[in-house]
């Protein structure tokens, strides 16, 4: 690698990890900030959907943001946006203000993770390219590890206001290494920004998001309830009629005409839909209900974490031989079946029989289903539509997330028991099955993966 290629890698690196970094250790924080800041469930569920809101609507306009203003000059205003909004999160002396600025910090990690990977793109080449993916996406995933360690033992140790604070050194270190790189900035003026379609988005997710979190607290006839619900829902309708017919929408629609896309978006839907209320439920319970410390609930996924990074290259490997179908298909049943030990947990739990052996079926199950569910999605479509491919499964990760989190409120009645644990439990491990049925009934294996399948499967004379 040339000087400038090393810098923009590592650019890129530190400014996802800081997005991935925020997302991964937000769950072990939330027993904390509600036991300072007031609240029950709904306002940990808003600490963390007032972000999801806004980076799953604004995700595919950022796209079209860095085409038109540059990519340098918006990772450099996400990057600052996002410090700053980590600071005063930090500061914040009441929920609500921190929801508000949890969403500000939203917007500006939606800038982060498309601007940073759009810079890899323009970079590098042919096989250095797919060498610098590679290494962007084993360092990111690094955050997952470290995030709920750090954060475990900031909210023990010290204050969980200082879990946000761990932001600002990756973020000062990345903004001096774009100083020292002085690239200048490419632009593409013909490049039209949807506004409208980012408003509608934003309101159509908002406002059944906000219904579903609040219903526990006015109930579904109260008209606070009733009017976001139905206009998000007429937000939704609109943005979709909208994106058939803007002159450069955020979802080009015409990508789901191929089936893998199609197939594999609605099966990330489930699967991360499953991966966000899992996580949000498991560690909270650990916390409120079992007592266990911040640093011990943050642990509890740590194999998951190793097992991503040490097993999706292989599996990934595997899929491109064979296919994504099966592995798309068994990792989520292996990710349901973990949860489903998880209904052994009562008010006391003992992590080594009754979490462990779920989580380790799951961190296979999750190992064996990322890498081909992405191969499988981004190998429907033309490699000139990678970029905005891998943006829109980025997007529907985020909102599947969000949604499900949002749901939590509806399936839990009162206060987090031993019960309504056992139910998010179970509406988990579903979510996680959905996505294995719609992975064998909907994925098609490329046609060089099947004869190798198939030549596998026949002695040879």
């Amino acid at each position: 690698m040339t000087r400038d290629q090393r810098l923009i890698l590592t650019i890129a690196i530190l400014a996802s990890f800081v997005a991935f970094l925020d997302s991964s250790v937000i769950n072990v924080a939330l027993p904390a900030i509600r036991d300072e800041l007031g609240g029950g469930l709904s306002t940990q569920q808003w600490v963390v959907d007032a972000y999801l809101i806004t980076l799953g609507s604004l995700i595919l306009l950022a796209g079209s943001l860095s085409d038109v203003f540059g990519r340098i000059v918006i990772l450099r205003i996400g990057l600052i946006a996002f410090g700053v909004t980590s600071v005063l999160i930090a500061l914040a002396p009441t929920a609500e203000l921190m929801i508000v600025l949890r969403g500000f910090q939203g917007v500006a990690g939606a800038l982060l993770v498309p601007s940073s990977l759009a810079l890899i793109m323009s970079t590098f080449r042919g096989p250095a390219q797919a060498r610098a993916i590679g290494q962007w996406t084993a360092w990111t995933s690094a955050a997952f590890i470290v995030g709920p360690v750090l954060g475990g033992i900031f909210v023990d140790v010290l204050s969980w206001r200082l879990v946000f604070a761990i932001n600002v050194v990756p973020i000062a270190a990345t903004l001096w290494m774009l100083v020292v790189l002085g690239q200048k900035d490419e632009r593409n003026r013909e490049t039209r920004i949807d506004y409208l379609g980012a408003v509608l988005g934003i309101v159509g997710l908002g406002g059944p998001v906000f219904a579903l979190i609040e219903q526990g607290n006015y109930g579904w006839g109260s008209p606070a309830i009733l009017v976001p619900l139905i206009v998000g829902l007429i937000s939704l309708v609109a943005f979709v009629l909208w994106q058939r017919r803007a002159p450069q929408p955020m979802l080009p629609l015409a990508l789901f005409r191929e089936r893998n896309f199609s197939m594999g978006n609605i099966a990330t839907i489930f699967i991360y839909g499953a991966l966000a209320l899992g996580g949000f439920i498991v560690v909270v319970y650990l916390q409120e209900v079992a007592g266990y410390a911040a640093t011990f609930a943050a642990l509890a996924f740590l194999p998951s974490s190793i097992g991503i990074i040490l097993l999706s290259s292989y599996f990934g490997r595997l899929s491109g031989k064979y296919g994504p179908r099966i592995f798309m298909t068994v990792g989520p049943l292996l990710g349901g079946i973990g949860y489903v030990t998880f209904l052994s947990m009562q008010e006391s739990v003992n992590y080594f029989t009754q979490v462990l052996p779920g989580v380790v079926l799951f961190s296979v199950g999750l190992s064996m289903t990322v890498a081909p569910l992405t191969s499988a999605i981004l190998g429907a479509i033309s490699a000139r539509q990678a970029g905005i491919g891998s943006a829109v499964n980025n997007a529907v990760s985020r909102i599947a997330g969000l949604i499900t989190v949002a749901l939590v409120g509806v399936i839990v009645v009162g206060p987090l028991t031993v019960d309504n644990f056992h139910r998010v439990i179970i509406v988990t491990a579903a979510l996680f099955f959905a996505g294995a049925v719609v992975s064998f009934v909907g994925i098609r294996n490329p046609v060089h993966a099947e004869a190798e399948s198939t030549d596998v499967a026949t002695p040879r004379a």
